[in-house]
């Protein structure tokens, strides 16, 4: 179930299912909103998004009137955190059938948008908070995939960015580091057609053995993970998804880039996915713009994607979205 388009003049609803917007500053909040009605779309916030200790019913309750309400056309998460899985019992899922809307937001987000993936059917995004999009510099690859993938229905092809950042833009905008992007990295050649899902991959596992985890049949997976990972912790993880049912009948691995402070170096990361049988038969590649560094695409968590990879040249297209 594909939500409809965002189109000029709508209104997006944000959120705050793990942290609050009075941990993002003013100025930020302010260029978010600005380059929101630049895209032609109004912003307004849950009647709970700012309140620091909001309750699991608060917080439920906003992504009930979000969904309910007719004039909100999209919702969008504050920022990522802790403890969006607190929310996945408290949630009525008919209600959120009956209302398909676009959710999108990354990180700890990932809980919530593939249990109500698994739970309606309704089609959801790993992609930017409306936080991100405080952004002074950096901003334009995160925009336009946010574009291309929700305001428009065309199939969508997701190049790498030609460009990578992991410092602090919120703590510094000024100061920024960008270091040059060399495009997508080549760990096992092939070609896959199959449905989208993933996101942080810590967080997902936290859906194992739970009625909200997605079945893996059919799946091309998108994985990525934060700064608190590192390479015996990336291997545990990935291994414990590799032990889930239906996970011989995944079909391709889109991995994302790894924070500086993860040390998970593109050698490390081929020996993790060499090492395990169960990764053999299916395209595998590294490197892709999105998670915790910037810029980032967006993709979605129950769309239709194809990959092909070869050794000079990768194509990761999202045909339905």
């Amino acid at each position: 179930m594909i939500p409809p388009k965002l189109k000029d003049g709508d209104e997006v609803r944000v959120i705050s299912p793990a942290e609050s917007m009075a941990m993002i500053a003013d100025d930020q909040r302010d260029l978010a909103i600005q380059r929101f009605k630049q895209l032609g779309l109004a912003i307004s916030f849950s009647k709970h998004a700012y309140e620091e200790h909001a309750s699991i019913e608060q917080r439920a309750a906003d992504i009930h009137d979000a969904f309910k309400d007719p004039q909100i056309k999209a919702i969008l998460t504050t920022i990522g955190g802790y403890n969006s899985n607190q929310l996945l019992q408290y949630l009525d899922y008919d209600l959120i059938a009956d209302h398909p809307k676009i959710l999108c937001g990354f990180s700890d987000i990932t809980a919530l948008a593939n249990a109500i993936y698994k739970k309606s059917g309704l089609v959801t995004y790993s992609g930017p908070h409306f936080s991100t999009f405080g952004m002074e510099k950096g901003i334009e690859y995160t925009a336009e995939y946010f574009k291309r993938i929700l305001m428009d229905s065309n199939s969508v092809e997701l190049q790498p960015a030609n460009h990578w950042s992991d410092d602090g833009w919120y703590m510094d905008q000024e100061n920024r580091c960008f270091h040059l992007h060399e495009g997508y990295a080549v760990i096992h050649e092939g070609r896959a057609d199959g449905v989208s899902i993933g996101g942080n991959l810590c967080t997902l596992n936290l859906l194992q053995g739970t009625e909200y985890m997605p079945s893996l049949e059919g799946k091309i997976l998108f994985l990525e993970d934060d700064l608190l990972t590192n390479v015996p912790t990336f291997d545990r993880d990935l291994q414990s998804l590799i032990h889930q049912p239906n996970f011989d009948q995944v079909r391709g691995l889109v991995i994302g880039r790894f924070q500086k402070a993860s040390n998970v170096r593109l050698d490390d990361l081929k020996q993790i996915i060499h090492s395990k049988p169960e990764l053999l038969r299916i395209p595998v590649v590294a490197q892709a713009s999105f998670g915790h560094t910037t810029p980032q695409f967006t993709f979605p968590i129950g769309g239709s994607v194809s990959l092909e990879v070869n050794a000079d040249k990768v194509t990761i297209t999202v045909a339905l979205h």
